[in-house]
């Protein structure tokens, strides 16, 4: 569906001022799925998002949008092929004087290849859609936050595109109201057979709606896969912290840092982190390891959530016992779940 194959990007080359703001990006959208691009400010996200509809020209690659090639396109052709691309935006970019109907009805008026009728037939079902019919006739500044996105996400799926990208659209917005707007794109997706691409600073924002996710550093892919991959088995330091902020991992803040040490001592015990995925995440893995391995395992921290309808458990432990019986404990948790890490040892009595 979306297909960037070495995308470059480099404003002022070749002066003092010259910064690389992408390099060398290859990537691969599916159709109907919601691909997520994450990364700190300045890593280069909004500048991709802006390569894939062509508002931002690379300096060097090619970009593929349904099978066209965008680069190879005269601005005529890409005003056309822009008509299957909606995008939404972090501020919004309504219209204060126009109501909400007349939002969502401006891009169709300028295109003007439909009747009156028409445009107020498919405006009145936009926002149906988007649930905001009983706000038709007000305008933006009467608005909450979240209604305004949603008049955004409405006017952007007036021409009936395939293809949504969505630049920091939840990033203005506050925790309850972002979850209202991802729900609404994930069932815009299933309904419209939409492919959305996100591109945030959010963690939380990947985990909710997200199929894949690829991370973004100095205008460099450096992490892609799915969501429950990225989350579960986090590979890079950048994706950790980020994954960190969204799910809590390491020490648990009842244990100090100073109380535990990289190396086994006599009487210390074990803290173990478990990572667990699907049915396992259900499964009483703490009390049959306690009992097989004779050990004594006290639970320091944890939570289950769910990621791509998938279970999905962290867990703290500390494990008690013979440095033989702790071994055998740590060698049966990773027969047993998904990921296992030795955090250090409590050397406290």
């Amino acid at each position: 569906m979306i297909k960037l194959t070495h995308i470059e990007k480099t404003y002022a080359p070749g002066t003092a001022k010259e910064v690389k703001a992408l390099r060398d990006i290859s990537l691969e959208i599916n159709k109907g799925e919601i691909f997520g691009v994450i990364g700190l400010s300045g890593a280069g996200k909004s500048t991709l998002i802006r390569i894939i509809n062509m508002l931002e020209r690379p300096t060097a690659g090619k970009v593929e949008v349904m099978g066209q090639d965008l680069t190879a396109m005269t601005d005529k052709q890409l005003r056309e092929a822009r008509r299957h691309i909606g995008m939404i935006f972090q501020s919004f970019n309504l219209l204060s004087s126009a109501t909400v109907e007349a939002n969502v009805a401006f891009p169709l008026q300028l295109e003007g290849r439909l009747s009156k009728a028409e445009i107020d037939k498919r405006v009145s079902e936009l926002l149906e859609m988007v649930e905001l019919s009983d706000k038709a006739r007000m305008y933006p500044a009467q608005l909450s936050g979240g209604q305004k996105q949603r008049v955004g996400i409405a006017r952007a799926l007036a021409s009936n595109p395939e293809v949504l990208l969505c630049d920091e659209a939840t990033s203005a917005l506050d925790p309850k109201t972002t979850s209202s707007i991802l729900e609404l794109l994930t069932s815009l997706r299933k309904k419209l057979n939409l492919t959305i691409v996100i591109i945030t600073h959010q963690m939380e924002v990947i985990k909710e709606c997200c199929d894949r996710v690829a991370v973004i550093d100095g205008g460099v892919i450096t992490e892609m896969g799915s969501c429950l991959e990225i989350f579960s088995d986090p590979k890079q330091e950048l994706t950790m912290r980020l994954v960190s902020a969204a799910v809590r991992r390491g020490l648990p803040a009842l244990l100090k840092h100073t109380e535990v040490v990289p190396e086994y001592h006599e009487g210390a015990k074990a803290v173990v982190e478990l990572i667990f995925l699907g049915a396992k995440a259900d499964a009483p893995v703490i009390v049959d390891v306690a009992k097989e391995c004779k050990v004594s395992i006290s639970l320091l921290a944890g939570s289950i959530d769910h990621i791509q309808n998938v279970p999905f458990g962290i867990m703290e432990v500390e494990v008690c016992g013979t440095r033989e019986e702790i071994e055998r404990a740590i060698a049966e948790f990773k027969r047993r779940v998904h990921k296992v890490e030795v955090l250090g040892y409590d050397e406290r009595k």
